[in-house]
């Protein structure tokens, strides 16, 4: 049986890298995309962060009233803002952080997590740590920014973007580390350098895959 879900974006492109990934599934998707919340957390000294909890909170609700399987939340500002216990809704909310953190806390190896947005990098690591403290296991990461990108991606230049990203991956596969990169925006550069090098490099959207299909008990299409 198809399954519904819900999606919260903070950025439209988003959708894409969803809906091609989980293509050949029996599933819909709906989604929300809000793009003027992160900008309001990072530009209005006047939102504070209980504004910005209380609006996650608000959009949440409401998407749940859609009729949906589950709700999945891509950004991971959002998902640090996002106050479960507060929440009393029926369906399972899909962080896309949480078996993106699986992967990255099965590994000992030395890893370097890779940024574009140094607006996510706080959040982000504050709940890989949280999250590898809950599972008991200890961290080896390095984490670095590939600066002055993150504009181009904002801009639509996404062709830019990617060649830059492209261009900073090649360098770091040849360092004796586990690579991977934290955002979805990263995603198409990180799998282009994967293929070109056959170097694996962690990203988002391929740990959330196997775990959305599983929580959600989704089909392939027939």
């Amino acid at each position: 049986m198809r399954k519904r879900v819900a999606c919260l974006h903070a950025h439209y492109s988003n959708i894409d890298y969803i809906e091609s990934a989980l293509a050949p599934y029996d599933i819909e998707f709906i989604h929300f995309v809000d793009p003027g919340l992160m900008y309001r957390v990072t530009h209005d000294e006047r939102f504070n962060t209980e504004d910005a909890q209380n609006k996650v909170k608000e959009q949440i609700e409401w998407m749940a009233q859609c009729n949906v399987d589950g709700i999945l939340i891509t950004c991971t500002n959002y998902i640090a803002l996002l106050r479960v216990d507060e929440l009393s809704i029926p369906v399972p909310i899909i962080k896309i952080d949480e078996p993106y953190f699986e992967t990255i806390c099965n590994r000992s190896d030395p890893q370097i997590i890779l940024f574009s947005n140094p607006a996510t990098v706080a959040g982000t690591m504050e709940r890989l740590h949280q999250y590898a403290e809950l599972q008991q296991k200890s961290l080896n990461v390095e984490v670095m920014v590939i600066y002055n990108t993150f504009e181009l991606f904002m801009k639509g230049q996404k062709q830019e973007y990617n060649q830059q990203i492209s261009k900073f991956l090649q360098k770091m596969i040849k360092e004796d580390k586990i690579i991977s990169v934290a955002q979805l925006s990263m995603v198409a550069a990180a799998q282009e350098v994967e293929q070109m090098t056959a170097k694996r490099i962690i990203n988002p959207l391929d740990t959330l895959i196997s775990s959305l299909v599983n929580q959600l008990k989704i089909d392939r299409k027939s």
